[in-house]
């Protein structure tokens, strides 16, 4: 009786799990829709777009690039979390970004750990902080100096509300014991011409975005971001090494799936993910968007993810941060 029980058992153990295996080795039957959760041509939009291309090879099957814009990625995120949990559906997430929204806005429409599961981290982007040249001081301690002095004289522009480039100058307040306002502008182009101009004297940006001005004099470059000096600003320390403590802001890029997408499923497409960010071709590519390639577990995602939610809710909650 015993062994016809363990019989039994056994048999029932390979009718569940031999389904999901054969589906994981016969996945991908269909093109898989990449949601991207903002406008195209911006960088979340290229990334996703080059990820694509070199999975699509690998996968043999179309990965296909879908914008769906709007509330600062929330409504991308909120489209993609209710896919059917199959691997057809994937997020490319901007993760920085979905931590701030999930602190910052009332109803994200969402939940970054809840609603998803990691298929990995693709990448992080480099921030920087920058000066107008009238501005006198060449390091952060100087700067730091010069703002407490004249408190009055000071502040910094954003690119928008609750993104990664305000809560820079958020955090850089609380951490820095200074007091600036933010200038809030519609987008970065707009922030930029007026910082270049000298209507306002400092910024935090991505670090693609201020280094031609850099490279051109028009803007200084006091400190990268990271917590070690950025391959694409090598010249540049970080903001940590000139005494700035605890002081890391990076934009984190990652591929989600809707929570309960099988875990073969998972483990293949981490797999090819991870293959797809060693490949030549695409690590130029994302070169090209200031894109430090960041191949990954699904673990060390999720733990990515749960420390820039815990981050950037501390902060906003700390800084009495509001939503438009």
């Amino acid at each position: 009786m015993f062994d016809r029980r363990h019989l039994l058992g056994l048999l029932a153990s390979l009718s569940i799990a031999l389904p999901a295996t054969a589906f994981a080795q016969a996945y991908p039957q269909k093109p898989i829709t990449l949601v991207v959760p903002y406008a195209p041509g911006g960088a979340t939009d290229i990334i996703g777009r080059v990820v694509a291309e070199e999975m699509s090879n690998s996968l043999g099957q179309r990965m296909v690039v879908e914008n769906r814009a709007g509330a600062g990625g929330s409504v991308g995120a909120a489209a993609a979390s209710r896919a059917q949990p199959d691997g057809y559906t994937l997020l490319l997430g901007a993760l920085t970004s979905h931590s701030i929204n999930m602190s910052l806005q009332a109803k994200p429409g969402f939940d970054l750990k809840k609603d998803f599961v990691p298929v990995g981290l693709a990448g992080n982007v480099g921030l920087a902080l920058v000066v107008h040249p009238s501005v006198p001081a060449k390091t952060v301690p100087e700067l730091i100096a010069l703002i407490k002095a004249k408190p009055d004289d000071y502040s910094y522009a954003s690119s928008g509300q609750g993104s990664p480039q305000h809560l820079s100058g958020e955090l850089f307040n609380l951490k820095a014991g200074t007091k600036m306002p933010v200038v809030p502008y519609r987008g970065s182009g707009p922030a930029m011409t007026d910082m270049v101009a000298g209507q306002v004297k400092i910024m935090f940006d991505t670090i693609p975005a201020v280094l031609q001005h850099v490279k051109a004099g028009s803007l200084r470059a006091l400190a990268t971001t990271g917590t070690e000096v950025s391959t694409f600003m090598p010249e540049t320390p970080t903001a940590i090494s000139q005494g700035l403590a605890g002081f890391e802001v990076s934009s984190w890029f990652g591929m989600l799936a809707p929570a309960g997408t099988p875990q073969p499923i998972l483990d293949k497409l981490n797999a090819e993910l991870n293959k797809a960010l060693q490949s030549p071709k695409l690590k130029e590519a994302l070169a090209l968007q200031g894109v430090v390639p960041k191949p990954s577990t699904s673990a060390e995602a999720a733990a990515r993810i749960d420390s820039e939610i815990a981050k950037w809710g501390d902060l906003i909650k700390t800084s009495g941060i509001k939503a438009e």
